[in-house]
């Protein structure tokens, strides 16, 4: 069986205006094992004065490895969210994102298929998320990287539309980024979805929700930034580990909440279930 690892997305710093060297030393005391920085096109303000934990695709890959590196930790992934759906902006950012991953040392590029325009049909949305997907996976297959796909927007929430998404670029190197916060939030079973995908994991993000947002969002949106603290809310961690235990492939629970607490007892908790054998 395959290795379960626990990592931080880096989005866990986002509202401490720190930077992504603060947050990669952050992760490191708090015993993570494995980051998923974001990256981005161009160059902005907040990340450039050190204030946004976002790295440029413009900048050094080596910048990025080098401080992992630094503190003893490993990439899981690059979180390099783009827009499927429309191609014009990821065919050529999922490009760049393969290639600094490459050079960085990330094995994952993480996206979605973006959000429904209104003048498009249902069709013609498969057959553009599909030459996006394409494109990159021409670069990524290549350079030894996996695109993993995860649901959160308006067809990726499917069960049925989400393995469409997946079934249209037949390819090793394409597959399942889950992410049990956006599927409970969606309105499914988390645990039942993942059993049905495990097979095609790539990478996880390990995301909480509340039973207040639970209350208050449960299939009336399409997924949610952040969560709360793994262990705090309404997923049931025992049985996920439970899973993931029984697949070949190695995966990394990558923690996605929204606050620097919520990190600590994220870790803390996944660290215990993760030893204990259900």
């Amino acid at each position: 069986m395959g290795n379960i690892g626990i990592g931080l997305n880096l989005e866990a710093v986002r509202t401490s205006h720190k930077s992504f060297e603060w947050g990669i030393q952050f992760a490191a005391e708090l015993g993570y094992e494995y980051v998923e920085p974001m990256v981005h096109w161009g160059r902005e303000l907040l990340s450039e004065a050190r204030y946004f934990h976002s790295v440029s695709m413009l900048d050094d890959p080596m910048r990025v490895r080098d401080c992992i590196e630094k503190h003893g930790l490993k990439l899981s992934g690059l979180s390099s969210h783009s827009q499927l759906s429309k191609p014009e902006i990821a065919v050529e950012y999922l490009k760049q994102a393969a290639r600094f991953a490459k050079e960085c040392g990330a094995s994952v590029i993480n996206t979605h298929e973006g959000h429904k325009q209104p003048w498009t049909t249902e069709d013609e949305d498969f057959v553009l998320i599909k030459y996006s997907i394409t494109e990159a996976e021409k670069v990524c297959a290549r350079r030894g990287i996996k695109i993993g796909l995860e649901m959160h927007q308006t067809y990726s929430l499917i069960p049925e539309k989400y393995d469409r998404i997946m079934d249209l670029v037949k390819s090793p190197w394409v597959g399942a980024n889950f992410d049990t916060g956006n599927a409970y939030l969606g309105g499914e079973d988390p645990i039942a979805w993942l059993e049905r995908i495990k097979h095609r994991l790539v990478h996880m993000h390990a995301k909480d929700i509340s039973v207040e947002q639970s209350d208050a969002e449960r299939g009336k949106v399409m997924g949610t930034a952040v969560g709360c603290a793994c262990g705090d809310g309404v997923i049931d961690w025992k049985a996920v580990m439970a899973i993931l235990r029984t697949i070949p492939q190695d995966i990394v629970l990558s923690v996605e909440c929204g606050t620097l607490d919520q990190a600590a007892r994220s870790v803390e908790h996944l660290r215990k279930v993760r030893e204990k054998k259900r």
